[in-house]
This record gives C-alpha cells, structure tokens and sequence, in this order.
C-alpha cells in the first residue's frame, strides 16, 4: 500500500490520534494544562498552537499515512513556542535547535520503519530552511504500559535515528542531532527505506488561515 508524509496543517490536524489531538502536554505550560483538561478545552488549544506557529515560523509537523490511513505524526517547534520544554531538569534546549516534541506510531504499524520516514522528513524540512540541529528531550524508561499516552519520545529510538545525548538524565535526558549528520544519516538509509516503503512522498503543505 502506498505510503505518503505530508505537512501538518488546521485542515488536517484531525487526522492525529484523538487521545494526541486532545493532549497538550507540549502547547501549554504545565500549571495551565490541568485548567485546560478541567474544562474540556483541550482540542482548542491544540488548534491554537499549531495556528500559531504556522503563521509565525512556519511548518511544524509530518503526517504519514499508508493509503488513505493516518499511521503516524510527529510535531515540532521552536523551543520558545514549547511551553512544556521548560519543565524538564535537562533543559533549556540550545538556541540554535528546533525542539522535536510529540510523536507517535500506531502500535500495529511500529518496527516497519514509519519512525525513521518520519525523521528523515523533519530532517528535510528543517535542512531546507537553515537550521542547524534539531532537539529533543527522551524518556529512558526501558518498558512503558502498552495502553500509557506517552508523551516523551524514547531516548533509545531517539539514539536509533542519530540523535546523540548532550545532556544525560537517568529519566529525561535531552539529546541533539546536528543536521549535517542528520543528512549523511538520510543519505545512508534512504535506499533502504524506499524499498521498504515504496516510494514515501514528501508534501509541504501550505499554512491554512487561522480560525476564528
């Protein structure tokens, strides 16, 4: 089945899982999370955010689908547009880094490289428009509860796809992968990842106009 990555955007924000298109574990800061949760506005903010950014810096996340179906997104920002990035004990993120911060696989389409699809696109994107490194904090736990929202990338998968550890945390390290490794990276596994793929398409979608 054919399989495909395009931009993230308010047209096609629905297509995220409906427990990621409620979380605002990134968007908001934490003392304002619980309010938003309290009063079922969630979604709303989630919305704002994503318009917010487009309209301010640009694209901010993949979606992959096989077929017609949505498998997979990853979400990305400036660290200044990720409220949450200043909560963890690694940080702050360097200033010349995007920060990479939710992103998920749908359990039955994982170990089939779709991960890896969706970081060669961020690298893409983000080597396009002169950034020099992309971040992320990981989470070292070894086992997560099958049925946990996880929230925090895996420091293992992270290491997987090149990323290396600038800041070590027995829990929360934060890790970075400059983007020139990042492109040899790309170079090295793209053959294979077409092969096992198809051909992945790579769509930028432009920014739609915010909501009222």
């Amino acid at each position: 089945m054919p399989r495909r990555v395009v931009g993230v955007t308010l047209d096609n924000l629905e297509h995220l899982p409906r427990k990621c298109r409620r979380c605002v574990y990134w968007e908001v800061a934490p003392h304002l999370k619980e309010q938003a949760e309290q009063f079922g506005e969630t979604e709303v903010e989630k919305e704002a955010w994503v318009s917010s950014v487009l309209l301010e810096w640009g694209s901010c996340g993949r979606i992959i689908y096989s077929g017609e179906l949505p498998v997979g997104f990853v979400l990305y920002a400036p660290p200044n547009a990720v409220p949450r990035a200043g909560a963890f004990p690694t940080s702050p993120p360097s200033a010349d880094a995007v920060l990479l911060t939710a992103f998920h696989v749908l359990p039955e389409f994982r170990g089939s490289g779709l991960g890896r699809a969706l970081v060669q696109a961020v690298v893409a994107d983000l080597t396009r428009r002169g950034v020099r490194a992309v971040e992320a904090f990981g989470d070292e736990r070894e086992e997560v509860d099958a049925d946990e929202h996880v929230c925090v990338v895996p420091a293992a998968f992270l290491r997987s796809v090149g990323f290396k550890t600038v800041r070590p945390h027995p829990r929360w390290p934060r890790l970075r992968m400059e983007l020139r490794a990042g492109m040899a990276w790309k170079a090295d596994v793209e053959a294979a990842l077409e092969k096992l793929l198809g051909q992945v398409s790579v769509t930028t979608a432009a920014p739609s106009a915010a909501r009222t």
